[in-house]
C-alpha cells in the first residue's frame, strides 16, 4: 500500500488512538447540549472545519461531524480541500498516495474520482501540510468504514481558481455519480485578541452569509483578516452551488484558542454546514 507518512501526528493530534478518541468524546460531551440536531434532518452538502490542534478546535469541529453522524445520510467519499500554508507544491492538486492514515487506521483515497477531476497528483503539496490531515481522525471516528477521502491541496486561492475548483470536483462526482461529503478546512483569523478577531470573522462572515462570495473575498483581503481557507470556503459554496439552486448556510459554532488556555492572541475557529431542506 502507498501511504501517505504522517506530518502533523503528535503535533496536531496525539500519536496514540485512545488520547484522539478521548480528546473527540470530551468534546461531544462538553458541546452536546449546544450542538443544533434539527439539522439532521437536512440534505447535507458539506461544511467548514477548523484543522488546528484538536484540543483547541475539536469543540468546533464536532458540532458538524456529530451532525452528519446522526443524519444517516450516506455519503462514499469525503473531499477535503485545505490550504496550502507552505507554499510547496503545485497551485492546486490531489494527493498522489492511495492511502491516508491516522492513529485510528488507514483509509483509502478514491483514486477513480481523483482520476475525473482533471487536476494533477502532487505529494510535495501535503508533504509538510497539516490542514488536510488533521481532519482525518474525526472523518474515521464519525464516519462508516469504507468511507474514501480526497484529498485536494488549494494553494493558489482567489474566487475564479475556487470557482474551477468547485465546479471541476462537482461534474466528476456527477459523472460517477458518487455522494459526496465536502469539506472546507480552515481556521480564521489568526493572533489578534478574541474580540477583535470575532468582529473580523464576522465581516467576512456577513457577506458569506449574504451569498456574495465576491464580497466575502473583497472583505477578507481588505481587512487582511487571516482566514487562511478562505479560498476552500468558496470552493464549498461553488461546489454546492452547482449542486442546487438553493441551499442554506449555517454557522454551527464559533469560537478561539483562548476558551482552551489563557491568552492574549488567539485563533478563531469556526464551523459551518451549508445543506437543503429534505
Amino acid at each position: 500500500m502507498y501511504i501517505r507518512p504522517n506530518y502533523a501526528e503528535g503535533k496536531f493530534y496525539s500519536s496514540k488512538k485512545e488520547e484522539v478518541i478521548q480528546i473527540i468524546e470530551n468534546a461531544i460531551k462538553q458541546e452536546k447540549d449546544k450542538i443544533d440536531y434539527t439539522l439532521i434532518n437536512s440534505n447535507i452538502i458539506g461544511g467548514v472545519v477548523p484543522h488546528a490542534g484538536h484540543i483547541y478546535s475539536a469543540p468546533q469541529a464536532i458540532h458538524f461531524f456529530e451532525i452528519v453522524k446522526d443524519s444517516g445520510q450516506e455519503f462514499d467519499v469525503v473531499i477535503i480541500v485545505n490550504p496550502n500554508h507552505h507554499g510547496a507544491g503545485l497551485p492546486a492538486s490531489i494527493d498522489e498516495h492511495d492511502y491516508w492514515q491516522s492513529p485510528l487506521g488507514v483509509i483509502q483515497v478514491d483514486k477513480e474520482l481523483a482520476s475525473y477531476v482533471g487536476l494533477p497528483e502532487d505529494k510535495v503539496s501535503q508533504e509538510f501540510e497539516h490542514s488536510g490531515e488533521v481532519i482525518i481522525p474525526y472523518v474515521q471516528y464519525f464516519m462508516p468504514e469504507g468511507t474514501k477521502i480526497l484529498p485536494v491541496s488549494f494553494g493558489a486561492q482567489n474566487r475564479e481558481n475556487a470557482r474551477a475548483l468547485g465546479h471541476a470536483l462537482f461534474k466528476a462526482c456527477k459523472v460517477l455519480n458518487k455522494k459526496p461529503l465536502f469539506i472546507a478546512s480552515s481556521d480564521f483569523n489568526h493572533f489578534a485578541s478574541a474580540d477583535i478577531g470575532r468582529q473580523l470573522d464576522d465581516y467576512a462572515l456577513e457577506a458569506l452569509m449574504k451569498y456574495d462570495c465576491a464580497e466575502f473575498e473583497k472583505r477578507v483581503k481588505e481587512k487582511n483578516i487571516s482566514i487562511c481557507g478562505f479560498g476552500t470556503i468558496m470552493t464549498l459554496f461553488y461546489f454546492a452551488k452547482d449542486m442546487y439552486e438553493h441551499f442554506n448556510i449555517k454557522i454551527l459554532r464559533q469560537g478561539h484558542s483562548g476558551e482552551v488556555a489563557q491568552m492574549d492572541q488567539v485563533v478563531d475557529y469556526v464551523s459551518m454546514m451549508f445543506y437543503t431542506e429534505r
